[in-house]
């Protein structure tokens, strides 16, 4: 119970954050589960491989809502996202595979180094260019599986990697958000299903683990971060949210720190 209890504090952290500063919150979500896992005695070897699946599993909770927001606005370029998703499921579902056949400690430095590189943008602001990169089917493809196969490994919905992209393929940045928003729901479907299945014979599970998907965690972030996300996007438009992005800068260099520690 108090480990729920902690999954839905985490939840509403994570949630206020991603509609505050328009991150996705698997940036919050798993160093703080390698840090809960830990504490709990989870099997070190499954401590990030769990988060990292936990926290996409927690994506389709909150992608949908998302996603509905986007599309009642219009933003979402549906033919877009049709076109970039089989390459992002395959992607995504290769990620999982890849994550389980290296040592934890190799896929924890995975996650480090991303959490630095999202640190450096927010700390700097860097925003990505307007680019002209011709639209192809085969150039979607290739970069929708990269998208997929990077975040299916450090447990995000890809909104850091897809919305580079497709503000070089000259989309307004108003429609790259809600195209990526789209994109993370079958980046998560994928992924956790991959991580649920890849895991389902592994003997060191704790109970209550649905492959390598911790449904405690889960079911509390999940309730968590539908409760704050609304209050977070609101916020936005009332605080001074991109200085506010420096200070969270700040705690995401220090969560790398911990993990590097760990």
């Amino acid at each position: 119970m108090i480990f729920f209890l902690l999954s839905v504090i985490l939840g509403m952290v994570s949630g206020l954050l991603a509609g505050l500063f328009g991150i996705g919150g698997g940036i919050v979500i798993v160093p703080v589960l390698v840090l809960l896992f830990t504490m709990y005695g989870m099997a070190s070897d499954l401590v990030m491989i769990m988060s990292v699946a936990t926290s996409l599993a927690t994506i389709i909770v909150t992608s949908m809502a998302s996603v509905l927001a986007h599309h009642r606005l219009g933003s979402v370029m549906w033919r877009k996202v049709l076109r970039l998703a089989p390459g992002i499921m395959v992607g995504a579902t290769l990620g999982a595979v890849v994550a389980n056949h290296i040592d934890a400690d190799v896929l924890r430095y995975i996650f480090i180094v991303f959490l630095l590189y999202v640190g450096v943008q927010m700390a700097f602001q860097i925003m990505p260019e307007p680019g002209e990169v011709k639209e192809s089917k085969v150039l979607d493809f290739i970069v929708a599986n990269l998208i997929g196969l990077m975040s299916s490994i450090v447990g995000i919905g890809g909104g850091t990697l897809t919305v580079p992209y497709l503000v070089r393929c000259r989309y307004a940045m108003r429609n790259a958000v809600a195209i990526s928003s789209a994109c993370g729901l079958p980046i998560a479907v994928a992924g956790t299903i991959s991580y649920a299945v890849l895991g389902w014979n592994q003997v060191q599970l704790p109970e209550w683990s649905l492959g390598y998907v911790y449904l405690p965690a889960f079911l509390g972030i999940s309730l968590g971060s539908s409760l704050t996300a609304p209050i977070g996007a609101k916020l936005a438009h009332r605080l001074p949210a991109q200085k506010l992005k420096r200070y969270f800068s700040i705690l995401i260099f220090l969560m790398a720190v911990k993990l590097i520690l760990t």
